[in-house]
């Protein structure tokens, strides 16, 4: 919770005058029984209408404070807790922004969707009651027993005896229902991940017909997360009826002891009717701080699950006083092993490799074999776990984040675009660039001719994730995208699988033609796409097996040569 208040910054004047207020409300609440009971007495005496007057405009003075107090509390109350929501929201987004590829592993997208949404709402709700009816309930219980008590003397003890009957029932249920709510946001995460999935994939779904598959699946997962919360949920409506039996019995304790104390002539009637309020708001508060506890309760899984995220600490730490510029786009592996978090298996063993500013290397290698970890370990996505990764004279882990990554510029495999128009999508590799240098960029990445016979060309809008362009099309304009931010290292990761062979081939061309001085590497599957390449890098099993020229691999590597014929039986 400490983690989690720090995010309530600018709010805290609001959620202190909560506090405040209420305290003010529940001052007037009590009194108002007191002059009742006065009041009442007074009738009985036979007291004069101006006495009454008196009385009743005090109360009705009274009765417009509580309710003026009880509005500025609600409305200091709704600042605070919207402001502390948005704050965590914005505070859970900013630690996920820092993650590395190694800590975003760790969280599906689904459970960090949840933890920004539901897990903030559920957390925003309790701190909500926290700062009013949590502060308001015990105050309340404090201020009418000590009335009960003047009012009543000792009968008032009896109001005290519910409350560790209460504790143990409430003690019971929680540790009955939080093991329960605990499981229940992993199925939360289990089927938002489904919805998420089953959305992304929908192309696929209608064109396999699976839409019936997708549905009872779907209804499958709704239909264990509703019996788990139906479980929980029947688990904390017991809270309900053992307040209502201690209310009923106190109740009728008091009624039937008070009435005793009336008739023996040691209460009177406005004592034992104002006793009998206070009995009401002392049994009222109690039923409120039951309410606070089954919403923390179950916010109290949503807080864990928030702070897990905020105190996880990035893999990957930015150096102080970091290198800000690159010399050049030289690279030299040394000794390079990597694995995956806690993996025992290597995914990289002993990578060596001698890359030169300006050069074209190409990778190949089976599905499976790092070629994507070798090439992501350039630009820090992951940190080797042993030997090191140098970029222009310097290991990678001395460079500032920002200047390494804006220098090797990755156009991964899965091509993200977003929704907007082509030409805010392509400024994301420069926000500053000209219309002569997106047009370029374009150029080089072939991506052109077709911008060109588009109607509205570079302002055409797309939609998210590039769904009205086809594979070949959204693979361009994320090199070309890639290409403005004029690197020094451009990493293409199967970039380029989904055009034609010609237009790859352009493609290589241009860059060869117009980045001379920018050392490229190419990920590829086909042969055909490397083999102009300066050096073939032959990946398998996370090792490397061979290098050199593809005239070179040819006659002296018996897999890369049987690579080259099985992609061209055919020519």
């Amino acid at each position: 919770m400490l983690k989690l208040l720090a995010s309530v910054r600018e709010y805290k004047k609001p959620s202190l005058e909560a506090p405040l207020y209420v305290s003010l409300e529940v001052v007037m609440e009590c009194l108002i029984p007191f002059i009742i009971s006065r009041l009442v007495n007074n009738i009985r005496a036979g007291c004069e209408f101006r006495e009454l007057l008196l009385d009743g405009a005090l109360l009705i003075i009274m009765a417009f404070m509580s309710l003026l107090f009880g509005i500025i509390a609600g409305n200091a109350c709704s600042t605070a807790s919207c402001g502390f929501a948005k704050n965590l929201r914005s505070d859970l987004f900013r630690a996920i922004q820092k993650f590395s590829f190694g800590n975003i592993d760790k969280f599906s997208t689904a459970s960090l969707v949840t933890r920004l949404t539901t897990d903030v709402n559920d957390v925003q709700q309790a701190y909500m009651m926290i700062i009013r009816t949590a502060i308001r309930g015990p105050l309340m219980l404090v201020f009418a027993f000590i009335m009960a008590w003047i009012m009543g003397g000792s009968i008032a003890l009896v109001f005290l005896f519910t409350v560790p009957f209460l504790a143990v029932a409430l003690f019971l249920i929680a540790k009955w229902a939080m093991p329960v709510f605990r499981n229940l946001f992993k199925k939360y995460d289990a089927l938002n991940n489904s919805i998420q999935e089953n959305i992304h994939a929908i192309r696929v779904v209608k064109a396999f017909v699976r839409e019936d598959y997708e549905k009872e699946k779907f209804a499958l997962s709704a239909g264990n997360l509703c019996n788990e919360f139906t479980f929980a949920e029947k688990i904390l409506s017991l809270n309900n009826p053992v307040m209502h039996f201690c209310i009923d019995t106190v109740m009728i304790f008091v009624l039937y002891y008070g009435s005793y104390k009336v008739l023996s002539s040691e209460l009177d009637v406005g004592q034992i009717a104002s006793l009998i309020t206070y009995g009401m708001q002392i049994l009222g508060s109690l039923m409120r701080l039951s309410m606070v506890f089954v919403m923390i309760t179950l916010a109290r899984e949503s807080a864990l699950r928030i702070a897990e995220v905020l105190n996880e600490v990035p893999e990957i730490a930015n150096p102080v006083n970091g290198i800000k510029e690159l010399s050049d786009g030289s690279i030299t592996f040394h000794d390079v092993s990597f694995r995956y978090g806690s993996n025992r298996n290597f995914a990289l063993s002993h990578v060596n490799l001698q890359i030169n500013s300006g050069s074209m290397i190409g990778i190949i290698g089976g599905t499976g074999s790092s070629k994507s970890t070798l090439v992501q370990l350039i630009s820090r996505l992951y940190d080797v776990s042993e030997g090191s990764v140098m970029v222009g004279g310097h290991d990678v882990r001395e460079y500032d984040l920002a200047s390494l990554r804006n220098n090797v510029a990755v156009v991964l495999q899965k091509n993200e675009l977003f929704s907007g128009t082509i030409r805010e999508n392509l400024l994301w590799g420069d926000s500053s660039a000209t219309d002569q240098r997106i047009q370029e960029a374009c150029k080089i990445a072939c991506a052109d001719e077709f911008i060109e016979r588009l109607p509205e060309k570079y302002n055409t809008h797309i939609e998210q994730n590039g769904r009205n362009l086809s594979g070949g099309q959204k693979q361009r304009l994320c090199i070309a995208r890639a290409l403005l931010k004029r690197p020094k290292i451009l990493i293409l990761d199967d970039s380029t699988s989904a055009v034609d062979t010609h237009t790859d081939a352009l493609i290589k061309s241009s860059l060869r033609a117009y980045m001379p001085e920018v050392t490229k590497i190419i990920i590829a599957q086909r042969i055909s796409s490397v083999q102009e390449a300066d050096k073939i890098i032959l990946l398998e099993g996370g090792e490397v097996k061979a290098a050199g020229t593809h005239e070179e691999l040819l006659k002296s590597n018996g897999i890369y040569n049987e690579i080259y014929l099985s992609q061209n039986q055919g020519g």
